[in-house]
């Protein structure tokens, strides 16, 4: 029998963790510069977890468990800034696993409580040493604990090949007509994955990466010139990988992050960040379609009054409290 007009053709997901990837985009083309050079969004806010870490957080786990290296009952740990370690939390709470996530201690509010609703254990390190505290903590503390299992996101390849595998396929699928990638570069999971998936297809494709100046924090972004190199980032030849760098200021993502919520886009600031990157690589073009990775929804980030306080304000605050 047929379904009725108007019947929904949709399956029904076995596990919240099968809703992980496919996330749609959307046109913004409207912030361009350029009017020969459109710019889509990929809202990876959409994912259950709410970013874009889900899809490394599903890798990392199921990486671990085909090779034999958890067991049920199982105790992780990791160190995050927010989104990876939520995305953890999120699949750890589905399969039955405990994490422990090294976190610094000047969070935003809003990743306390995910973590925790989702029953990782916080483990905090100084706020003043940022993502790089938090990553040297968590080796120390695996080395003092080899029974845990680190999976360490930022040397591990199954971070890459989350989005090798769906995000760079699923931006090709739905944008065939992309000429540019622009993306944040943070573990530089994204950039690496999606990028060698795009250029194995059409080695013309450019992947431009977004980072903050040097000694600055943009939510989720950081500068490889402030002393740590992600080793993925280097095992996997990023820096003959990405065509070019352009840095955005803590000031500039959170005005067009601000522009995107005028246009209706909710998203986090990494997300205005990427947007100001894109919106210069389109200037620099005489024509083409760029891609833009949406890490997140902007959820997260009220407590930073990123849309409703004085800009300067907001800026200067995001230089004590990390966001992302």
């Amino acid at each position: 029998m047929s379904p009725a007009a108007g019947a929904s053709t949709r399956t029904v997901a076995r596990s919240v963790l099968d809703l992980i990837g496919n996330t749609p985009m959307v046109d913004v083309s409207s912030l361009s510069p350029n009017p020969e050079a459109a710019i889509v969004l990929k809202l990876e806010g959409q994912n259950p977890g709410g970013s874009v870490k889900d899809r490394v957080a599903l890798s990392l786990v199921e990486d671990a468990e085909a090779r034999g290296i958890l067991a049920p009952g199982a105790t992780l740990i990791e160190p995050s800034s927010g989104n990876t370690g939520i995305g953890l939390a999120l699949v750890c709470r589905v399969k039955g696993y405990d994490l422990k996530v090294v976190l610094p201690a000047n969070v935003s509010p809003e990743r306390r409580q995910l973590l925790e609703l989702w029953g990782a254990e916080i483990v905090d390190s100084p706020g003043s040493e940022g993502s790089n505290g938090a990553v040297r903590l968590a080796q120390r503390l695996a080395a003092e604990h080899p029974e845990w299992v680190f999976l360490y996101q930022y040397a591990n390849a199954a971070n890459p090949k989350a989005h090798y595998q769906s995000t760079g396929p699923e931006i090709l699928r739905d944008c065939p007509e992309i000429t540019h990638f622009v993306a944040g570069l943070g573990t530089s999971g994204t950039l690496l994955g999606v990028g060698r998936y795009l250029k194995e297809h059409d080695p013309s494709i450019e992947v431009w990466a977004v980072e903050p100046p040097t000694g600055e924090m943009v939510d989720g972004l950081r500068n490889l010139d402030d002393g740590y190199v992600p080793p993925i980032f280097e095992l996997c030849g990023g820096a003959e990988l990405l065509d070019r760098k352009t840095m955005v200021s803590p000031r500039d993502s959170i005005a067009w992050t601000r522009r995107l919520a005028e246009i209706g886009v909710f998203a986090g600031i990494s997300t205005g960040a990427a947007i100001a990157g894109a919106v210069r690589c389109a200037r620099r073009i005489d024509r083409g379609t760029l891609v833009v990775v949406s890490p997140d929804g902007g959820w997260k980030y009220l407590s930073t009054g990123a849309w409703t306080g004085d800009l300067d304000e907001v800026a200067e605050r995001a230089k004590k409290v990390i966001y992302f």
